[in-house]
This record gives C-alpha cells, sequence and structure tokens, in this order.
C-alpha cells in the first residue's frame, strides 16, 4: 500500500451529453455535483509501479448548482484551459494547473444544457439551452453571439473539427441542425430522421466522404431526401455526421447530400451478470466517439451499460465487436452517459467512459479492455469501519444506498472497490464489522432497517424483523445480556445492538434475525430500579473486553454499565449537549491503564476524555456521577460527529467535525498535533488506518472520501476566526438545500430532477437497484442527529430568508388578491344595490320554484286551475291526471300529501344544485324526516350546529350517532377542539382527550382530562409526559419541566431545565430538585452552576449557588480560597490582568499569612471554629479526586484544581493532621509543576510556606513517619523553586523570567523529562548571561552571597542519587518505549512497501536507520546507529529491574529533575564560582556523568564543557 493520499470522489452528473473530457498528455476532467474534479491519467500520475496509473489530482470550485457541461480546450499549448456550464446560469473559464476561474458569462436566462470548445477556433466557446438559444463567445476579444435557430430544447451540440464556422445542434425532439455562425446561425442543413432526443454527435475525424464506401444503390434509406439544403454548403467537399438518440438508432449523415446514409440499430445484448434487479427497465442514453485515427470505426453505448466498437466499412452489414468480450464483470452495469478520447505521453490510445453505475473506466482502445476503475460516491459518506479480521477491508456507508468495501491493501489496485445495495434500499447511517467472523458487516439506514451481509457471498443480507422507528446512529457488537430470550446452548456469543433516532437502544440476536429484537431499557429500568423517565439514548460503545458498556444520551448525559445485567455504575455530566459518538481506548498500548480512557463528543465543540478505571475497579454499590474529564480537548468550532483512537500509539486520538475538519490530538498532553482540511463539507466520519499509523480515512457531506497522510498536514489545529468562516463560506458554495424551480415537464430528466446532486434519479421503479432511491442527497440536516445549523453566523443567515420569503410572499399575495375583491365590489356596484340584494335574499322562498309556476301567464294559470280541478273531483285515479300533476307539481300544494312529497322532492333537489343545503334540510324537516337530514348531511359533510342540536328529536340513538359523525367532519376541516367539545356532550371525554392529543392539541387536553376525569386517571400523566417530550425537543425547557411535574416526575423536570446549561437554568433546576428531595441531583447542578459562574468569574453567584445544597459546603470553602488567591494574585499583578470581577465582602484582614485569612474568612462566613467541623469538611472534599495536569490544561481549571489540594491541605492543618496537610500542599505543587506554571508554584509557596518548609518537619514528629517522603518532595519542590530564582537573579531582575511553560519542544522530544532542561535554555541564546554583570550594586552582591550560601546548604536536598537513579530508569522506560513504538512503525511501513514496490531492499536499511535517529532528536554529530531488539529489550529490563530495587519511599512521590538542579548549579557555579563549592560542583557532575545518559542532557552536559 503507498504512502499516498488517494480520493473517492462524488459520482459524475448523470444525463449531461457533455460532462467529461480528456486532453492529449493525460488529463481528465468530470463534472460531480457543483464541482469538476480532475484526474492525472499515465506516466505523470506519479503512481507506485504496478498500481493502476491515474490519480485525482483536485477540484475546480466555485459553481453554486449543478455542473451541467465541461470540455478541455484542445488546441495544443491550450491545453490548461476549459469551460464549465452550470444551473447556475454562468459559463466559466477556467485555468487547469492554478485551479481558478479566467472569465465568465452569464448571458443565458435559461437553464444551459450543451456546451463544446470549438476544435478549430481555440478562443470560441458555444453553448446551448433548453429554451434553443445558442451563444458563441471568443475569449480572447470578449466578445459574444446570439444565436436563436429553433425554439425547441437543445440536448447537444458540436462543434466541425473541419469547419470553424459549422455547429450541429440535436434537439429534444429528435431533429438536428447544422449551422453556420458566420452567417448569423442560418441553417446549412435539417437532418430528419430520429423522433426522440439527441444525446450526441460526433463528426467524422476526417473531412470529404471518401473514408466510408457507402453505395447509394445498396442504402437501405428510402430515396426521398430527409432534408433539404436550404442554402449551398460553403463546403466544397462534404463531411460525415454521426448521431445517437434515444429512439435506439444510430444515423450516419452526409453533409453534401443533406441526408441519411446509415442506420445502425443497437441490437439486445443478454445482460452478463450485470449489478442491477433484471426486471427494472433501464432509460436508453446513446452516446458516440469516432476514433480519430479510425474513421471506419465508431464507438457507441448500448443498453445496459456495454461498449460497442461498429465496423462501417460494409454499409450492408451491421457489424459490431463488443468492449471487454472475454472477461466477465468489466463492463458497466447501468447506461454509459459520456466517451472521452485520451492519448497518454506515451501514446497509448485510451478511453474514458462515465456511466450511472457511478464508475468511471478507462478502455484500451488497442484491446478493447479495461485498464481500470475509478469508483465513486452518490450521497454523504456517513459511516467507515475497518474490519478488524481481514486487515484493510474499509466498509464504507453512503447515502445512495450502497455500501462500498474498499480492500485497501490491494496490490494491482487502489480502488479494488465492491459495491453491496440489494437490500439497503435507503442512506446507509451506521456500519460495524464482527470483531471475529471474517466477512460479516452490520449495517444500518436512515429508515431504521438493521441487516447484516456477508461480504464474501452474493446473497442478500439477513434484515432484522424488528425496525427502529428512525435513523439507526450506530451499532455495536457486544456479549448478550441475560434478557435476551434464548435457550440454554442456544446462544451466540456476540450480539448486535442498534441505537435509533427515536432513542431506543435494541438487541438483535445474529443467529435469528427474524425473531424479536429486545429493548435493553427493560433491563435497566429492572436491575437498577429506576422510577423516572429513562433519558433517550443516541449513541452506543462497548469496552474491548466485552465487560463494560457506555451510553451516550440527548441530554449529554453518558451511562456507564456493567454486564452480565447492565448495572449503572456510573454516570458522566459532562456534555450538555447531545452525544454523537464515544470510543474507548484500545488495548494494546505499551501502559494497560489506557484502555479504560473514553473520548466523547456532542454537539459542543468540545471533546472529553475520561479515565474510568479507578470506577470500573471499585466497582460501587451505587452510581457514581463523575463531573470532571481526564481530559479536555478544545478546538474545534462546531459538533463532533466521529472520534478514532490511533491503534498504533498510546492516547493519539483523530476527531471529526461539523467545522469542515478533522483534528489529531495527543489526548495525554491535551495537545492539537495536526488538521485536516481537505474536504468541502462537514465530517461525518473517520477512521484511523488499522496499518498505517500515519495515514487516516475521513467521509463528508460533500460526497467524499479521502485517505490523507497527518505528516503531510501543514496546520496543526482546526481554523478559528477567519478561517472558519472561510471555510464557511467554501461549504455554502455546495449545491444549496433549497430545491429548484419546479420546470416543465419537457424535460431530459424523464420522471424527477434530483434537487442538486447531479445523479438524477431515473424513475421510481429504479430504487430497486443502487441508486439515491428517489430521495436527493442533498440531505439538508436530517442526517446529523439533531435539526440546528451548523455552527456560524453565515448559515443561520442563508437560511433565513429560506424560511421567511415564501411565507411572507404568500400572505402578502392572499391580501392583495382580498383588497382586488372588495375593490371590484365597490367599483362595480352602485351603492343602492347592497341593500336590494339584501331585501332580494330575505325574500328568497324556501319554494322557490313553486313560487315562479305560479307567477307565469295567465293562460298557465288557468290551465292549473282546470287540471286542479279535475284531480279533486275525479273519483278514482287517472293516468292522465296523474301525469298533469306530475308536470304541475307545484299543485302539491293543493291537492293530497303524497303530491306534496313529491312537490317538495323537487324543491330540496333544485336546492342542492344550486348549492343549498341548509334550505334542503329545512324542507326535511318540515316533512319530519329528521333520521334521513341527518344521514344525508353526514353523507355530504354537510352537518351543521342547528341539525345537531335538532337532532334529539329523532331519538337518543340518532343524536349520538349525529354528534360523531358531526365530531368527524369536525376533524376533516381541521377544526378539532370543537370536534372535542361535541364528543364531550355525548359524554366521550376519553375520546375526545385523545383526539386533541393525537392533533398536538395538549393544553387544551390536558384542560378538558383534569377537569373531568379521577386525578389518579394515567391518562393525564401520559398527556403531560407526551406534551414534556415534545416541549423538550423543540427546546421550551421551562414549560416542559412544568409538565414533568404536573406528572410527578420532578427529577425530570430538573434535569431538563438544566438542559440549556446557562448559570441561571442550572441554578433553578438546582433550587427545584432540592425542593423535591432529589439531593444529589440537586447538588451535582449546584456544582455545575457554581462553575458556569466561576468561568465568568461571578465569586457572589457562584457562593449562593453553592449555598443550595449543605453537601456543598466543602466546595464552598474551595471556591473561597480560590477567591481569595485569585484576589491576592490580582493585586500582585500576575493573573491575566486586572478585572473588576464581583467578589464577595469578605472582612478582608490584611494582617497575617494568607493561610491566616482563609481561616479567619472561614470561620467569621462559614463557622468553622472547631477540629470537628474542619475533619467534617475534609472528609466532604477528599472524596473529589481530580485528573493530574498537563502543559495545556486552562488556567482556570488549573487554580480550581490547585485550591482544592490547598483547601485539603488548610482543613487539616487546622484539625491538626499535619501529614495530610503536607501531602494536600505537595499535590497542589506537584499539579503547578506539571502544568509547566512556575508562577503559580511559587505563588503557593510564598503563600503557604513564607518562612519555608522547617516549620512542618517540627509538627510532623517521627522520621520514620510515612508522611517523611511527602515532606522531602514538599521541601525539594520548594528549594527548586529557591534555586531558579536565584539563578535568575545572578542575571539582573528578571520577574518576566518566572514564568516559564514547560512544553515548549514538548512536541519534538521524545523523553518526558527532556522539557526540564529547556528552561536553562536562557544561558545558551544569551551570551551576556554567562557572565556577572558589572551593573550590580554591592548591597545586591551581599544579599546574593548570603541567599548563595542558604542555596548552598538547601541544594544539598536536592542532589538525592537515588532519585537520580529512579529518574533515569524511567527515562530510559520512557525512550525505550518510544524506540520500540517508532521501530514497529517503520517495520510496518516497510511491510507493506515491500508488498507494493519492486524495488524494497533499497529502502529498509534507509527506514531502519533513520527509525531511531528521528524520533530522538539527536545532534548530527551522533551516529545513526540502529539499535537491535535484543539490546532494547535489555536495556528495559534492566531499567525496570533498578526501578524495583529502590525503596517504595523513593517511589511515592515526584521529585523536581535531579539532572536539571546539577545543570543550574553548573550554571550558577561558571557565573559566579564563590557560591558554588567546589565539591558541590563535583557532585553535581558525578551525577551528570552517571545518569545523564539519554541523549537529551547528554547535549546539554556537552555544551556546558566545550
Amino acid at each position: 500500500m503507498g504512502q499516498e493520499p488517494r480520493t473517492l470522489p462524488p459520482s459524475p452528473n448523470w444525463y449531461c451529453s457533455r460532462c467529461s473530457d480528456a486532453v492529449p498528455g493525460g488529463l481528465f476532467g468530470f463534472a460531480a455535483r457543483t464541482s469538476v474534479f480532475l484526474v492525472r491519467v499515465g506516466p505523470g500520475a506519479d503512481t507506485i509501479p504496478g498500481t493502476p496509473p491515474f490519480r485525482v489530482i483536485g477540484e475546480l470550485v466555485g459553481h453554486t448548482e449543478k455542473v451541467s457541461g465541461f470540455t478541455f480546450c484542445h488546441h495544443p499549448g491550450q491545453y490548461n484551459l476549459c469551460a464549465t456550464s452550470s444551473d447556475d446560469g454562468t459559463v466559466k473559464i477556467w485555468e487547469v494547473e492554478a485551479k481558478t476561474v479566467v472569465t465568465e458569462h452569464a448571458l443565458h436566462q435559461h437553464t444551459i444544457s450543451a456546451l463544446h470548445w470549438s476544435p478549430r477556433v481555440k478562443d470560441l466557446i458555444v453553448s446551448g439551452d433548453e429554451k434553443g438559444v445558442v451563444f458563441c463567445y471568443w475569449l480572447n476579444r470578449n466578445d459574444s453571439q446570439h444565436l436563436f435557430i429553433e425554439p425547441r430544447t437543445i440536448f447537444c451540440l458540436t462543434c466541425s473539427p473541419h469547419h470553424e464556422d459549422l455547429v450541429a445542434i440535436g434537439y429534444k425532439d429528435g431533429i438536428v441542425v447544422i449551422i453556420d455562425i458566420s452567417k448569423k446561425g442560418e441553417v446549412m442543413h435539417r437532418l430528419r430522421g430520429h423522433d426522440d432526443e439527441i444525446h450526441s454527435i460526433a463528426w467524422c475525424p476526417l473531412s470529404g466522404e471518401d473514408c466510408l464506401s457507402i453505395n447509394q444503390e445498396e442504402n437501405s434509406e428510402p430515396e426521398i431526401p430527409n432534408g433539404k439544403v436550404t442554402a449551398q454548403t460553403p463546403v466544397t467537399k462534404g463531411c460525415y455526421l454521426a448521431t445517437g438518440s434515444k429512439d435506439q438508432t444510430i444515423r450516419i449523415w452526409s453533409c453534401s447530400r443533406g441526408r441519411g446514409v446509415m442506420t445502425l440499430k443497437l441490437p439486445f445484448l443478454k445482460r452478463r451478470g450485470g449489478g442491477v434487479d433484471p426486471t427494472v427497465k433501464e432509460r436508453l442514453w446513446l452516446t458516440l466517439h469516432w476514433p480519430k485515427d479510425q474513421p471506419t470505426q465508431l464507438v457507441s453505448s448500448c443498453f445496459g451499460g456495454e461498449l460497442l466498437l461498429w465496423d462501417l466499412t460494409q454499409s450492408w452489414r451491421r457489424k459490431y465487436t463488443l468492449f471487454s468480450g472475454s472477461s466477465e464483470g468489466q463492463n458497466h452495469s447501468r447506461i454509459v452517459f459520456n466517451l472521452c478520447p485520451l492519448q497518454t505521453e506515451e501514446d497509448k490510445q485510451l478511453l474514458l467512459s462515465i456511466s450511472m453505475d457511478r464508475d468511471v473506466k478507462c478502455w484500451d482502445m488497442a484491446t478493447l479492455e479495461c485498464c481500470w476503475t475509478l469508483p465513486s460516491l452518490g450521497g454523504f459518506a456517513y459511516s467507515l469501519a475497518f474490519s478488524p479480521v481481514d486487515t484493510g477491508c474499509l466498509a464504507i456507508g453512503v447515502g445512495d444506498g450502497m455500501i462500498r468495501v474498499w480492500n485497501t491493501l490491494s496490490i494491482k489496485n487502489n480502488y479494488d472497490v465492491k459495491n453491496f445495495w440489494q437490500g439497503v434500499k435507503s442512506k446507509v447511517t451506521a456500519l460495524c464489522w464482527h470483531p471475529t467472523k471474517e466477512g460479516c458487516l452490520a449495517f444500518g439506514t436512515d429508515d431504521g432497517k438493521v441487516g447484516l451481509y456477508d461480504t464474501y457471498s452474493n446473497k442478500p443480507p439477513q434484515i432484522s424483523s424488528t425496525y427502529h422507528k428512525k435513523t439507526v446512529y450506530s451499532l455495536a457488537w457486544g456479549p448478550p445480556v441475560p434478557a435476551m430470550a434464548l435457550g440454554e446452548g442456544d446462544r451466540p456469543s456476540l450480539t448486535l445492538y442498534s441505537c435509533g433516532g427515536e432513542g431506543i437502544v435494541l438487541q438483535h440476536n445474529p443467529w435469528k434475525l427474524s425473531g424479536e429484537a429486545f429493548d435493553i431499557n427493560k433491563l435497566i429500568r429492572d436491575t437498577n430500579s429506576i422510577k423516572y423517565k429513562l433519558p433517550v439514548h443516541t449513541e452506543i460503545s462497548w469496552k474491548a473486553d466485552g465487560k463494560i458498556m457506555a451510553l451516550g444520551n440527548e441530554d449529554g448525559s453518558i451511562e456507564i454499565f456493567k454486564v452480565p445485567n447492565l448495572k449503572l455504575i456510573c454516570t458522566i455530566q459532562q456534555h450538555h449537549k447531545l452525544v454523537n459518538t464515544i470510543s474507548w481506548h484500545h488495548e494494546h498500548g505499551s501502559q494497560p491503564e489506557l484502555s479504560y480512557l473514553m473520548a466523547s463528543g456532542s454537539n459542543n465543540a468540545v471533546i472529553y476524555v475520561h479515565n474510568l478505571q479507578t470506577v470500573i475497579e471499585s466497582n460501587p454499590e451505587s452510581p457514581v456521577t463523575i463531573t470532571e474529564p481526564y481530559r479536555t480537548l478544545s478546538g474545534h468550532t462546531a459538533k463532533i460527529t466521529s472520534l478514532a483512537w490511533s491503534p498504533h500509539h498510546d492516547g493519539r486520538l483523530v476527531s471529526a467535525s461539523y467545522d469542515g475538519t478533522a483534528q489529531v490530538w495527543d489526548t495525554l498532553q491535551e495537545e492539537p498535533l495536526c488538521n485536516f482540511r481537505g474536504h468541502r463539507g462537514r465530517l461525518l466520519c473517520v477512521a484511523w488506518s488499522p496499518l498505517d499509523p500515519d495515514c487516516i480515512y475521513s467521509g463528508a457531506d460533500d460526497f467524499c472520501v479521502y485517505k490523507w497522510l497527518t505528516s503531510m498536514q501543514e496546520h496543526s489545529r482546526p481554523p478559528q476566526g477567519k478561517k472558519s468562516i472561510e471555510l464557511e463560506k467554501k461549504r455554502l458554495s455546495q449545491p444549496k438545500p433549497k430545491p429548484k424551480k419546479k420546470k416543465k415537464p419537457t424535460l431530459r430528466v424523464p420522471v424527477k430532477q434530483e434537487l442538486c446532486d447531479g445523479n438524477e434519479e431515473e424513475s421510481v421503479k429504479e430504487s430497486l437497484g443502487p441508486v439515491e432511491n428517489g430521495v436527493s442527497d442533498q440531505e439538508t440536516e436530517e442526517e446529523a442527529r439533531e435539526p440546528e445549523p451548523p455552527c456560524g453566523v453565515t448559515s443561520a443567515v442563508s437560511k433565513e430568508p429560506i424560511i421567511c420569503t415564501p411565507a411572507a410572499l404568500g400572505f402578502e399575495k392572499s391580501k392583495s388578491t382580498i383588497n382586488n375583491k372588495v375593490t371590484l365590489l365597490k367599483k362595480d356596484v352602485p351603492k343602492e344595490k347592497p341593500e336590494a340584494l339584501i331585501k332580494k335574499r330575505k325574500a328568497r322562498s324556501m319554494l322557490p320554484l313553486s313560487t315562479s309556476l305560479d307567477h307565469r301567464s295567465k293562460e298557465e294559470l288557468h290551465q292549473d286551475c282546470l287540471v286542479l280541478a279535475t284531480a279533486k273531483h275525479s273519483k278514482g285515479p287517472s293516468e292522465d291526471v296523474s301525469t298533469d300533476l306530475e308536470e304541475r307539481f307545484h299543485l302539491g300544494l293543493f291537492t293530497d300529501r303524497a303530491t306534496l312529497y313529491r312537490m317538495i322532492e323537487v324543491e330540496g333537489k333544485s336546492h342542492l344544485e344550486n348549492g343549498h343545503p341548509e334550505l334542503f334540510h329545512q324542507l326535511m324537516l318540515w316533512k319530519g324526516d329528521l333520521k334521513g337530514v341527518l344521514q344525508t348531511a353526514a353523507e355530504r359533510g354537510e352537518l351543521t350546529d342547528n341539525l345537531v342540536a335538532m337532532a334529539p328529536v329523532a331519538g337518543y340513538h340518532v343524536w349520538v350517532w349525529a354528534v360523531e359523525a358531526f365530531a368527524k367532519q369536525l376533524c376533516f376541516q381541521d377544526q378539532y377542539v370543537k370536534a372535542a367539545s361535541h364528543l364531550l356532550s355525548i359524554h366521550k371525554v376519553y375520546e375526545a382527550v385523545e383526539l386533541l392529543k393525537s392533533n398536538h392539541f395538549y393544553r387544551e387536553a390536558i384542560a378538558i382530562a383534569k377537569a373531568r376525569l379521577r386525578p389518579e386517571d394515567p391518562i393525564i400523566k401520559d398527556l403531560y409526559l407526551s406534551w414534556g417530550a415534545i416541549l423538550e425537543k423543540d427546546g421550551h425547557y421551562a414549560l416542559a419541566a412544568k409538565c414533568y411535574l404536573g406528572a410527578t416526575s420532578a427529577y425530570d423536570a430538573a434535569k431538563v431545565l438544566a438542559k440549556k446549561g446557562d448559570a441561571a437554568s442550572l441554578r433553578t433546576a438546582a433550587e427545584l430538585a432540592s425542593i423535591v428531595g432529589e439531593n444529589e441531583l440537586s447538588a451535582s447542578l449546584a456544582l455545575r452552576c457554581a462553575q458556569e459562574l466561576l468561568l465568568a468569574r461571578n465569586w457572589v453567584g457562584a457562593q449562593e449557588a453553592l449555598q443550595l445544597h449543605t453537601s456543598l459546603k466543602g466546595q464552598r470553602l474551595v471556591f473561597c480560597l480560590l477567591e481569595l488567591l485569585s484576589k491576592h494574585l490580582e493585586e500582585k499583578q500576575l493573573s491575566e490582568g486586572k478585572s473588576s470581577f464581583s467578589y464577595n465582602a469578605w472582612p478582608a484582614d490584611s494582617e497575617g499569612s494568607f493561610v491566616e485569612r482563609v481561616t479567619a474568612v472561614w470561620k467569621s462566613t462559614f463557622s468553622l471554629d472547631s477540629p470537628e467541623q474542619y475533619q467534617a469538611a475534609f472528609q466532604q472534599l477528599q472524596k473529589i479526586k481530580y485528573p493530574s495536569a498537563t502543559s495545556n490544561t486552562p488556567s482556570k481549571q488549573l487554580l480550581l484544581h490547585i485550591c482544592h489540594d490547598l483547601t485539603l491541605a488548610v482543613l487539616s492543618q487546622e484539625a491538626g493532621s499535619w501529614d495530610a496537610a503536607v501531602e494536600g500542599l505537595l499535590r497542589a505543587v506537584i499539579r503547578s509543576y506539571d502544568s509547566g506554571n512556575f508562577t503559580i508554584m511559587q505563588e503557593v509557596h510564598s503563600a503557604f510556606l513564607p518562612q519555608g518548609c522547617d516549620h512542618l518537619r517540627g509538627k510532623l514528629g517521627d522520621h520514620q513517619s510515612p508522611t517523611t517522603p511527602a515532606f522531602k518532595s514538599l521541601k525539594a519542590f520548594f528549594i527548586y523553586g529557591r534555586l531558579y530564582e536565584f539563578w535568575w537573579s545572578l542575571s539582573g531582575p528578571c520577574p518576566e523570567s518566572s514564568v516559564w511553560v514547560r512544553a515548549a519542544h514538548r512536541s519534538k522530544t521524545s523523553t518526558e523529562q527532556s522539557l526540564e532542561v529547556d528552561r536553562v535554555s536562557p544561558e545558551e541564546t544569551d551570551p551576556k548571561a554567562s557572565q556577572p554583570e558589572p551593573s550590580r550594586t554591592p548591597e545586591l552582591d551581599v544579599r546574593l552571597i548570603e541567599e548563595g550560601e542558604q542555596m548552598q546548604n538547601a541544594c544539598k536536598e536536592l542532589l538525592s542519587e537515588k532519585h537520580a537513579d529512579l529518574q533515569n530508569a524511567q527515562r530510559t522506560v520512557a525512550e525505550v518505549q518510544e524506540t520500540l513504538g517508532e521501530m514497529i512503525r517503520q517495520h510496518q511501513k516497510s511491510q507493506l512497501c515491500k508488498s507494493t514496490a519492486n524495488g524494497p531492499d533499497k529502502n529498509e536499511p534507509e527506514q531502519e536507520g533513520e527509525s531511531l535517529s528521528h524520533p530522538q532528536n539527536q545532534c548530527k554529530e551522533e551516529k545513526n546507529e540502529p539499535v537491535s531488539l535484543p539490546e532494547l529489550t535489555k536495556r528495559l529490563t534492566e531499567a525496570n529491574e533498578r526501578i524495583a530495587k529502590l525503596p517504595e519511599s523513593i517511589k511515592t512521590w515526584p521529585f523536581p529533575d535531579v539532572l536539571e538542579c546539577c545543570l543550574i548549579l553548573l550554571h550558577v557555579g561558571s557565573q559566579c564560582p564563590s557560591f558554588v563549592t567546589q565539591e558541590m560542583q563535583q557532585q553535581a557532575q558525578e551525577l551528570l556523568q552517571k545518569y545523564g545518559n539519554t541523549k537529551v542532557y547528554k547535549r546539554h552536559y556537552q555544551t556546558l564543557y566545550t
């Protein structure tokens, strides 16, 4: 595997007639989404010998919408120029080497559909759009010409290679025209014959028509010409033209005759194992390439992705050769869109093809075989996972509905990628390989599906019968927890856990995926007897040993559970936003305890690392709450999406973030090492190569997966400020999430257009195959677990108009239409008319037809009287009379009831037809048919309040039925509250409440339920909890808290209030928890609130917050001491600048020592005066353990931790426990020493040990006391600080130099201790410092002499041989471990190179030598001799034996670096020989010679004595 970066690019855009092109010399480009990717092909790609000669070399970025056309300039000397057209309306001209825009034009008013750079005129670019407009643009003179030939949609255009003015244009409806641009686009030929879209036009590479022996008589074409020549063509010799169309034919046209001379019909080939469902009907795309040196041959695409080479020599025989005829599986599996010829530097003729199967293939025209394939991605790269069994196998979960498995170790093929699409059918959001079973890959999708693939077989995957309701966030293999309902003996060793967007973790049995999966919340609730609502889970991660499970939650908490029953042992309250990723450190590091490190990232930008060793090993009875991280990694500016530990290093982590970068960290030092900025989108996943320590893979929403090398990155930390804004802009230049305007259905794309992806969907049926499944992968925010915009103002601004404008426009529009109606009414109708209208309306009759019939002519009325008289007085029923009465139904008013009913029926029908159902209902009521009225009205959805009010007349059951029907009708009209009120009228309380709840009218539902149901009814609690959950999701935390209180879930109420994380919310939450008796929660929230206020230096607020809970009294003392110390430092102007912070108004007793001032305040404010009280406070605080400091620990956090130790020391001192006091003081000193903060260390000494350490000696008593080693260490550190100050005072007053940063060179040197020596750098850098300054006053000299004598006596303590021996052994161990690690890394590299390169033997010795010299920063004079492995092992064993022999008292506590002290003493001796006795110098030299064998001390020793 080569040490080189690689790119898996986005898929080339679909359905474009020319969106890829290539130039001689080996440069190929293809349009993908909004940019163009460039690929170097041939020897110039500099690939490792034996691998395919191509490399993705860059991207042209600048368009904001899909790129629809791409063409190079094919004029020698201008191969570095190219043009692109885009749906954003612009045509841009680019300089390829610099990847910059030379110029651009936006002449087109409509979507550009075709583009070509003229092969004859070197500065002419011709483009056409969907309305038929053609623009010719001359680059050098910045001039353009507008041509409108036909009002049809242009599909493709190609400039003639023989005549500079001729352009052939193909239209959507099958017409082909040849125009002359010098004659204002005059049509030279109109070629008719195709009857569907023209996909491709290719001119014959030779001019004239002698190259093909097409005999007019033999030709099967009819004699009638297909097109007439409208003007005499200027070309004396004609030329052939080939066109490919959707109508499944290729036609060859003669320009001299202006007609078709040959038709080639595509053959139906038997599909050979294509990667697509055979039942899918594919649309055809027919693209052509006419080889330059072979005018009798023509290459075309075919139905299923095959390529054909047609032989044109014999027109009566349709003869073709299939590309890759011999080898299976080399062809494209879907339709091919573009074919580009490419001549490499070694004159090899290649053909490049892009296809719907998302592959770019390169063909050798000599053999018609496929040389190589470049796979691509058609969606977001959501997930990356390396197989733990099949090393180097990388699975990629992609948003295009396919899983890719990339064999990154393949020797012959850099891009050995297999696609798996069967049974997936949606975005693949999570992946996880089985830890031991080969080829077993679990996957999860955005529609909640969980499945298992066997990547070694062609079988479809097994799918779990239990689906998540939302996106699958993460998958993990872990031991089965007992609740798996499996018979004994039928139990898999590992089961699959999946976490979904609805917050549930399911356990699936891989042997029986058809069985029901188990929700582990049930077991968690039972084992830990949890009463309150369980948090919404968002991440699951198992520790490598399978004994510990971590669950990340939506509220930012992380819970740690122990097998077998998932006993909760610890909750980490660190993040306060949704947890996206949790990662456990690997178990094969040089320090086994590192496997207890757990890194986590959330929707906040900070990464926390926790060391869970003590918690896991102590196995506490009740769950512990952790609020302090072991390490904090700050630097990213947006949410963290993925974390991965390096399997090659100890404590090295890589993180992926929404800020568009990936960051490598040294977690133990909290140090950023390198930052990768190659993506153009938000990163979603990251994975460290299992074989190459320098190599990392990352995936993002820019559809790319990059392989990158940490050693090649120029940045060390994520971009801040302007840079992150630039990255934001870079991201925003990607396709916008808003949909394009709907276009008319006369589009090229048949069924639906994807938003901006370019990989358009073909048809809904096609989602069976490996496509984007009708879902555009311009996924807005859904994929990322929380609908929040990416960090930064820009995105918020860009989103606003999208949301607001349409609404606002719609509103104004509707207003204006109403106003128009009103004004029209006023204009057209005179003022008196409305009154007339009102009168008329009042006068409207219930029986208008009868009334009108009674106002007919006199003759008709007379006839009515006669008919009526006949009817009334006829003895029996007469047919004539009844016919007359039917005609004159209005007479029913005067005859019998049956006739009246008929009259009412006719009148009623008329009312319904005229849209007056209420009048019809009244008529039916008159008739007495109330039930019928109600039924009719219900069927027509025309029930009214009036009708329902009258319903009781028809009986109780009819009334109940009518009310229910009316309620349904109201629901259809979205009047849910009114519907519920009507249901209440018939005592259907539960139904009314359910109706309101299901339509999110929670407030109303609760009001009804509380008013009408029993207080203990479970429905009420359910309503509160449901509403609370929705409010919580929408960020209305205070109202959600009220709901939880209503549901008597006070714990949840406090938790939700604390979610916002600001001091005010935390304080309220703490008070609430305190009121309801949740003391532990109240205490943790109050402490968090105080820590927030501490960051703002609001001392008064912090103390008030801590007052909320009695258990925080100890913390109040710590904060008090911290405040006094901060004030003390500020007075000395040592803290970070002056400030007007709100200090507590404590009695300031400036007299007395600092400790006395502290105890005075404690006594007056906290009533601490008896040893028992001191002891109680001590016990309370002693339980809290803070992690050790590093040089990157933030100063505020460091001060808090130091003050915690100092508080313990003062409490012990006051309680008379001097042993504990010494240990507390020493811990504070060591913490400042470890962080490299010399100032704080000296301040601790001056405030707490103003008279030195001697007074403590008497307090400790016996010399054999267990605290004696601690006392010796404390004293040594005190002298160490004095020694530095003394040395600096020799060089003149030097207050600035009293702050020294310990980690200045930490990244360069290998041994931990080497950094101490950097403190002696003033002597080396400043030659003056080596001589005593002549300007010193005699008084100063006297003082220095006195100090010097004191120092000499004290420094004897520092030159402890036992400590020097211990430190030397520890340094040796660290150095050997580092060297071994580097050897392993170099060995792995050389193995990889050996497997790929031809001559690995040449490289090996160099690498071995380099491996041992490089990491140690050795001097040039040192020989780079490789050290053998036995030699290193021997050194390690000896060092460990030496450490074991030393007494425990020496090893218990840290001690200042003895050799560093020796060097300083020798420096002082060289500056002022009188200050250091000969004897002491001798002793220091002996120690350095004996123990200074590590390189860094040798170097400093040599500079001193050479």
